[in-house]
């Protein structure tokens, strides 16, 4: 008797399945549909950086180092981004961060010129750049 209990509480979820399955299939179908047409699809173009926004033209344009910063990244006209990335690559080449704060920069006698003080942080670094580039 217990197996026939089972079977009949069994029979009523899938009747009651059944009765609801047509609205819950279609809320899945719109779901399923409203998701694909409704989202743009994001594409990989031109002007667009690594994060996917649009990059500002204006720094993506070539400026001149001066002498003294040229003798770290090179004496051709390069855009900002770059100008910081080969800093940066210097600074982590030649270990100038300090050990004990990170942040800090100690400058050598190449950098000093730039920066002019013998360290300076990671956010007054950029400020000091800016100053070396035409």
């Amino acid at each position: 008797m217990a197996s026939k209990a089972k079977q009949n509480t069994t029979a009523a979820k899938n009747t009651s399945a059944t009765k609801a399955s047509p609205t819950a299939a279609k809320s899945t179908v719109t779901k399923k549909a409203g998701s694909a047409e409704g989202t743009p699809v994001k594409k990989a173009g031109t002007g667009k950086g690594a994060s996917g926004k649009k990059v500002n033209p204006a720094l993506m344009r070539p400026l001149q180092p001066s002498q003294e910063l040229a003798a770290v990244v090179g004496s051709k006209p390069l855009p900002r981004p770059e100008v910081v990335s080969k800093v940066w690559d210097y600074i982590k080449k030649n270990k100038l961060q300090d050990p004990q704060n990170k942040r800090e920069i100690v400058a050598d006698e190449k950098l000093r010129p730039v920066f002019g003080k013998d360290r300076v942080t990671m956010f007054e670094m950029s400020k000091h750049l800016a100053q070396h580039l035409k």
